[in-house]
């Protein structure tokens, strides 16, 4: 992303190009997370994130290999395909986590999802501007288009059997009356979008997820202009270091997540989307109060943290629900998010230039705390409902769905009230 908004400005010599090439690419993203479930319910999760690499390589080389005249074309499709492929994958592989490692250590294995992709990006961050200004934007593209092809390659080999979501939810191919719920799944798929956003507590859920992308926005464009105001000579220093404490906070958090996994076999649970969401707005806060750089430094790695706990709690609860409603699960959060982000964006960008970055950073990072607080009072009367001695029998789905998943009940005991 470094290498290609640098190139897209030096193509078009136009800074609204930049923010074109983001809309563009945020609005192919909200698209790919509308129709997420249903291309899930059709075709094999491996397939999907196997051809999604396959085209971002695909765009890239055409980048590559696009003449002058044809660059802005070539920039338009890469963002069209990076936008809508890159959600599509995240999508499938969210939702194929439970079959390539099992229900028991799904947690385990979106934390260590969480710290190669944190790690990754530091190692993006760091090596983009030696690489444009040593060999090149052709030599950038090519390195991005070969991790795509390694990507690809590597989701070859997961072990999915049969591919995952598509196939838990319409059974093995071959199998008696598998053409009819392959026929029926196509008629079903609006109603168990609807049905995925209407499960109490789960929709509730995916709006926090959205008011936190809102507020991810505000310290994201925030940050430069801070960043600017401190050191104007050099204001990549701050934004650079702040990122990359913020990314060594998110992998010990991850670390100390996949410890307790492994040591209880139980996830943080969703209350912990809550809580972490509450710290990570605070703090996120603070970064911009104008605290010495030490103090900034311990506030950048707290940040990281708690981002990190938040994703995981968030990825492994909406993992607990059933296959058939969990790519479509995905695919909506995938979309609010997207469309709060993008929102963020514009508003926070406008209100930037007559108000303080701390000003605005704490008013959408605010909104995010009051909806988290709503969300877990929400949860804690559940959780007495639930066990509350006339609370109603497991058996009764109407109910049991409401509540989320508070990491307290086993698999076992999952599978017992499921049934």
């Amino acid at each position: 992303m470094v290498a290609l908004n640098l190139f897209v400005y030096e193509t078009t010599g136009r800074a609204l190009a930049m923010g074109l090439f983001m809309t563009v690419r945020l609005a192919s993203g909200f698209v790919a997370g509308l129709v997420a479930g249903g291309l899930l319910a059709r075709f094999a999760a491996k397939a999907v994130m196997l051809w999604t690499n396959v085209a971002q390589a695909a765009v890239m080389l055409l980048l590559v290999l696009a003449p002058q005249g044809a660059r802005t074309a070539a920039l338009m499709s890469v963002s069209v395909v990076v936008g809508g492929c890159g959600t599509l994958f995240m999508v499938a592989l969210r939702s194929s986590v439970p079959e390539m490692v099992g229900e028991d250590r799904r947690s385990w294995a979106n934390s260590l999802s969480i710290t190669g992709r944190s790690l990754a990006m530091v190692a993006g961050f760091a090596s983009a501007g030696v690489v444009v200004s040593l060999v090149g934007y052709t030599a950038a593209f090519v390195v991005d288009m070969a991790t795509f092809v390694v990507c690809a390659v590597t989701v070859a080999l997961l072990p999915i059997a049969g591919g995952g979501t598509g196939r838990a939810a319409g059974g093995a191919p071959g199998a008696k009356g598998g053409k009819a719920v392959q026929e029926g799944r196509r008629w079903r798929m609006p109603g168990a979008f609807l049905a995925t956003a209407a499960v109490p507590g789960l929709g509730l859920m995916v709006v926090l997820r959205s008011v936190d992308a809102l507020g991810s926005s505000s310290h994201n464009a925030a940050l430069p202009v801070h960043s600017a105001a401190l050191d104007a000579a050099r204001p990549a220093v701050f934004v650079s270091a702040f990122w990359c404490l913020w990314a060594l906070g998110n992998v010990v958090a991850q670390q100390v997540i996949q410890r307790y996994a492994v040591r209880t076999g139980r996830s943080v649970g969703a209350a912990g989307f809550g809580y972490g969401t509450c710290l990570m707005s605070g703090v996120f806060v603070l970064a911009f109060a104008g605290f010495p750089m030490a103090a900034t430094a311990v506030v950048a790695l707290v940040a990281g943290a708690a981002d990190g706990l938040t994703e995981v709690s968030y990825t492994s609860h909406l993992q607990t629900l059933s296959p058939d409603l969990r790519g479509h699960a995905f695919g909506l959060s995938a979309t609010v998010e997207n469309l709060g982000f993008g929102v963020g964006m514009i508003l926070v960008s406008a209100a930037l230039e007559s108000h303080r970055s701390l000003t605005v950073v704490a008013w959408s990072h605010g909104a995010a705390v009051v909806v988290a607080v709503v969300f877990l009072i929400r949860i804690s009367a559940l959780r007495k409902r639930s066990a509350a001695p006339d609370a109603p029998d497991a058996s009764d789905t109407s109910h049991a769905s409401d509540a989320p998943d508070t990491s307290e009940r086993s698999v076992a005991e999952r599978d017992e009230q499921n049934r």
